[in-house]
Order: C-alpha cells, then structure tokens, then sequence
C-alpha cells in the first residue's frame, strides 16, 4: 500500500522474476528510511538483510525490519555509521555477499570498498573510480568538461585559505558559491555577496565539510542567479569488470524548492523543460557516465538558467534521497535496478521503453521549526504518529514509527511523503489532502511550510526557483494568513468542538447515574480570542449539526464528533477540512492544525470571558540579555569570555546541529 502502483507498465522492473538469481545475503551500512526502503526491495527479491546500528538506533525501524542486525558504535556518525573498520568486521562475521554504502562518503574509504571486492563482497553502487570521481567536485568538474558537459564558469582547483578565497572571487565576480570538494546534501556550502562573507563562508563550509566528509578542500563558482535545480537520474548496465556499456537517461526531477541549499519539495517531470532541452539533457547525463563508466543508478544536477540554458553542477553517486518520485512516473524499482547490475545483469529496457507516465510531487517531512530561518531543527519523542496511507495514491518511506526518538545526531527527516496523479493538479491536490491527515506529535515540523508551498499560485503556476521561499516569505515564514472566510470556518468549527466536549462530558457510560434534572440546553454564547482579536460566537445544535453565528453570518458544521480521533473531518457549508486537535486545558486554551497550520485559541463562555479581565496576566522573561540557541545542538566553539566587550551583530559562538554549523551573534552591545 506504499507504492505507488503503476498498473499500465508491469512490464518494468517493479515485478520480480523468482528465477534471476542474485545475492542470498545483503549488509545495508545506513540508516533512517533509506535502510528501510532497500530492505523493501530485498524481501520482494528474496534477499536476506543485515543491518548496522549505533547504540541509540538499537529499536531503529531499519533494525527491526532486518533479519540481522548489529551494533557497529556509539551514537556519532564517525564511530558507528562511519566506521568502515567495524563495518568490515561485521560483513566478515554474518558473511554477507554484497553491501549497500551510504556512498555519499564513500570517497574516504575506497580503500575498504576495494578490499571487499578482493573479499568476493559486492558492493551495491558504481565502482570505486566512478566514486572517487564523482564523488570528488573539482575532478567531476574537469571530466564533465572533457565529456562536452556544460559547466558553471569557475576556479576549477582547490582553494588553499580565506585570502585566495577572496582574491578568487573577485576574479570570478560576485555572487560566488563556496562548496565543499566532497560535498553534498547542501552541507558546505556558502553563497557570497562581497569579501566578508567571502572569508566567512571558507572558514564555515571548510569547518562543515571536515566535520561532515572529512575532506576541507573546497572551490568556488559563479553563483547562478535565479536557478532552477534539476537532475536527470542516470542509470548504466557497466558493473566492474562487464563490458554491456549501456546508459539510459529516465527524465527529470524538479528540485528548486529549497532553503539552505537543501531541498523541500521534489518533482517530476519538471514544468518548465521541453522535450529538446530534456533530452539534451539527458544525452549529456549519460556521456558523463559513459565517460567514467559509471555502473549502478546515480544522478546528474544541472541549474538552469530562465533561456533555458543548463549547466553541470554535480554528480551524486547514490540512489537520491528524492528517487520515489522517478520510480512513480517510470514504474521503475531503483534500488532492484541496483541490485542487477551489482550482480552483472544486463538493463531489460532501451531508452524508448522510459515513459513519462503521469505525474509525481514528494515533500520531505522533517522535525524542523519552520518558523525558525524557514526550519531549525527540532528533538523530542513522537508520542503520536500516523501517516496518511489511507488517501489514495499516497506513498511514504519513512525509517520512524510512533515512540521513536529525534535527535541531534542525524538527519532530522521524519519522512518523504509522495503523492502520484494523471497530471500535476491531481497530484498536488493529493498532497494537500495527504499533509491534512498526517499526524505527527512530540515534535516541531515542516507541515505548515510544505502545504503553503504547494497551494501558492507561483508553485501551482510553475513559477518556481531556488529563490522561492526567501521571496515569497521576505520577512520569514509566518504560517497561514487566513482569508475573512476561513477566519469564520476556524472559528466556527473550534465552538462547534467546544460544545462537543461540553456534551459528552455530560454523558456517563455505563453507569446507571439519573440525572436530577435533564439538560435541555441547545444554544450556547461563546467567547473565542484568535491572534489579536475576540470575536463573540453563537452556537445552536440540530441534530449532529451545529449552526454557528460568527460576524452576523451563520455557518453549518457537520462531523461525527469523534472526539478520540487524532483526524477530525469537518464540513463547513458544504466545505470538507481535516482538522487535528493538538492539545487543550482547562482554561479553555486550544490549539487545532487548520488548512495546516497550529493556530492557538481560547474559547470561554460569555460570562467567563467577562470575568477573565480580572485575571492578572503574567508578564513576559526579560531575554534581551541573553543569548539562547534557537535549537539544539553541541557548541563547537565559543568567541567570546567573560569580561569582554561585544558589540551588535558579534559572533558569541557556534553551534552545530544535524551537522550544518551556525554563528550565534550578540542581539546588543555589552559585557560578557
């Protein structure tokens, strides 16, 4: 019920054939969904799996769906994830046949992947050149170049310190964009306007990509202004030593929703490329693959400019965390394309079987606070999760489940939340509806911002780039602003709730209690305080119905009133919302997800509305003092002692979280 299912092309990879043989035993060294969504493929294709762990993932979702599973470290990333030693050991001691790398940082130990091979171990990617190549910007730079690849003008060697840094820049001409050799995922990277971000931007994305890659080399291009980020996903038959030379390019992903060089929202196909401009494209994805006889499935990113003319920006030598919505329009299974040509299989398809069938939008589901620099990380416990696998053609890989925990030490996504139609309209129209039905407790996340996203008429129209959000959102995402209309709706449905409750309170099951004197009460006058104002509402009940007066109109609510339920459908004259009730008190403080933002109320009867002008009202922490990391994270270095004068603006210190490094500054002038 994951998937989504592509019945007119079963003719593709998505069916397995039971007699093509290929590994009895497969060790996945990650984590998260991506662990999870390999070990799919794998029970489909009768493969024992193997999964690692650091000490804090021993209930991960990755390690209960294995068949094996062992402890490789503690919790950092470089002593258990990371660790290729005690992954080795444990691919000695279950005596796996083949391992699927996080290969993303792979380039680090190519030592180890070359002793697997002469251990008889298959390693699940393209062959160690390809990585190194690949996997390395400065050298894929100069061998796209060499392939008649369109590159992004640029210093093509490694820059040594901060001042060639800036001299390079000038040279260049600014905008620039410092990015890590071994980079990727946005991490180390750094856009520059003048000198001083210049020197900033070094020491960061130096700093990020040691911490990160274990590689500090970075290079600075020509920063594309108002790009486009698309990637055409490559995969080739060439596997070590066979000698098929196969390449097929299949289509597209739109990636330009994006803040911090990270991306947010994906699709495919793109809006703006044309047939002409896809396929030159793609017939330079593929001459770059051929060039480095590249074996396994991988991905090319391009920017493009709005003439349409596209340049090589890198080449991801991994299945991209974006991949599902490739699979959706192709009917492809990726990671089974994976696994066949690790074991020396031939491609079953030429490049006239890839169709474009449909239509595929994924939204990455982080634990982030999207109020915050449009997502800081959050941490915390999920005390209540459920994704919304009932809407149809909805898919969503995940690697948590309720009661998992979100920490600092990894990535903070939750999920990739996929939505599949005939055409775009249908396919965001399902991920709005599929964004109302998730639910997700115990942490701060994306959900407001992503369904803003997809419901703005620049996405719907297409008109879309890397500057998107800072655009749309100059003075920062803010949530929802509702219309007088749905003003009305939220209003009305949060009273109609209310008396709800009160109702059942009244009612005793199973208990054989008389009531003294039966309530024939059917109207109530209400109070409800929303952002800055406190609008008096009527409420009558008919019925399951309630009719609520707001603003001299009267509006119909329906529901079943299931009051126990994390999803609640409500109509509103005719007008179906999901909303979700988060949390209440007694003091009649609410807080309901409406058209996907929390929006908090307080709802009071008429006569305690009255009196709560009495209540003394507690008066608000002096923070101007006081500078507090807006998330969690470990502080990697501090600018300042006691004693020492600081001025507005100054670094007090830098705190990494979820591996991106951010500057704490002084909000005023003063002492430490």
């Amino acid at each position: 019920s994951r998937w989504c299912l592509i019945t007119s092309h079963k003719l593709y990879s998505s069916v397995y054939d039971p007699n093509e043989k290929t590994f009895e035993k497969l060790l996945i060294a990650n984590r998260g969904e991506i662990a999870c969504r390999v070990i799919k493929t794998c029970k489909k294709m009768g493969i024992k799996t193997v999964a690692i762990h650091s000490d804090v993932d021993a209930n991960a979702v990755h390690v209960k769906m294995a068949d094996e599973a062992v402890c490789v470290g503690p919790a950092p990333t470089s002593k258990s994830y990371l660790n290729m030693d005690a992954i080795m050991e444990v691919i000695r001691k279950t005596r796996a046949q083949a391992v699927s790398l996080n290969v993303s940082i792979c380039c680090s130990f190519l030592s180890s992947l070359s002793l697997q091979a002469s251990e008889g171990v298959t390693f699940i990617g393209p062959d160690t050149h390809a990585i190194q190549a690949m996997g390395d910007k400065i050298e894929s730079k100069l061998l796209a170049k060499n392939a008649k690849v369109n590159t992004i003008p640029g210093f093509d060697g490694v820059v040594k310190d901060a001042d060639e840094a800036v001299r390079i820049a000038r040279e260049i001409g600014y905008p620039v964009m410092i990015k890590a050799s071994a980079g990727g995922g946005g991490k180390g990277m750094r856009i520059a306007w003048d000198d001083e971000e210049t020197r900033e931007g070094f020491r960061f994305s130096s700093q990020e990509a040691a911490s990160s890659f274990g590689d500090d080399r970075l290079l600075i291009e020509k920063f594309i202004d108002n790009p486009r980020h698309i990637e055409i996903q490559v995969c080739t038959i060439i596997v070590l030593a066979d000698k098929h030379g196969n390449a097929l390019w299949l289509n597209e992903r739109e990636c330009s929703i994006q803040r911090r060089n990270q991306k947010v929202v994906e699709e495919a196909p793109s809006t703006f490329l044309d047939p002409e401009t896809r396929r030159a494209m793609g017939e330079q994805a593929v001459a770059l693959a051929k060039a480095v006889k590249y074996s396994s499935a991988g991905t090319v990113e391009f920017l493009v400019d709005s003439s349409k003319n596209f340049y090589f920006l890198e080449m991801n030598t991994r299945l991209q965390v974006e991949h599902p919505v490739t699979e959706c329009i192709t009917g492809l299974d990726l990671v089974q394309e994976m696994i066949r040509v690790a074991k020396g299989y031939p491609l079953r398809h030429k490049q006239a079987d890839i169709p474009i069938n449909g239509w595929a939008v994924e939204c990455r589901v982080y634990a982030e606070d999207p109020y915050k620099s449009f997502g800081l990380p959050s941490i915390g416990k999920l005390s209540q999760y459920q994704e919304p696998l009932h809407v149809p053609s909805v898919r969503v890989d995940s690697g948590i489940q309720q009661g998992s925990d979100i920490s600092i030490y990894y990535d903070p996504m939750i999920s990739k939340l996929i939505t599949y139609g005939s055409n775009r309209a249908e396919a965001l129209k399902r991920m709005e509806e599929a964004l109302d039905n998730y639910v997700i407790r115990g942490v701060a996340h994306n959900i407001s911002l992503l369904r803003e996203v997809i419901v703005h008429p620049r996405f719907v129209q297409g008109d879309i780039s890397t500057k998107f959000l800072p655009e749309v959102y100059p003075e920062g995402f803010k949530g929802h602003k509702l219309t007088d209309l749905e003003r009305r709706q939220l209003l009305a449905t949060a009273a109609s709730l209310y008396v709800a409750e009160q109702l059942r309170s009244q009612r005793f099951l199973g208990t054989p209690r008389i009531p003294i004197a039966k309530s024939k009460r059917s109207s109530w006058e209400l109070s409800v305080h929303l952002g800055d104002g406190t609008y008096p509402v009527a409420v009558s009940k008919d019925g399951s119905s309630f009719s609520v007066e707001v603003d001299g109109m009267k509006l119909n609510v329906t529901s079943e009133w299931n009051l126990a339920s994390a999803l609640l459908s409500v109509t509103i004259d005719g007008a179906q919302r999901t909303i979700q009730r988060i949390s209440r008190n007694a003091s009649g403080e609410t807080s309901i997800q409406f058209l996907g933002t929390v929006y908090k109320l307080q709802i009071l009867t008429k006569v305690a509305a009255e009196l709560s002008k009495y209540m003394p009202e507690k008066a608000a922490e002096d923070t101007s003092s006081i500078l507090r990391s807006p998330m969690p994270g470990t502080v990697v270095a501090v600018s300042v002692k006691p004693g020492d004068m600081v001025s507005e603006g100054q670094e007090i210190c830098v705190i990494e979280a979820m591996k991106m490094q951010n500057s704490m500054i002084a909000a005023k002038t003063g002492k430490v």
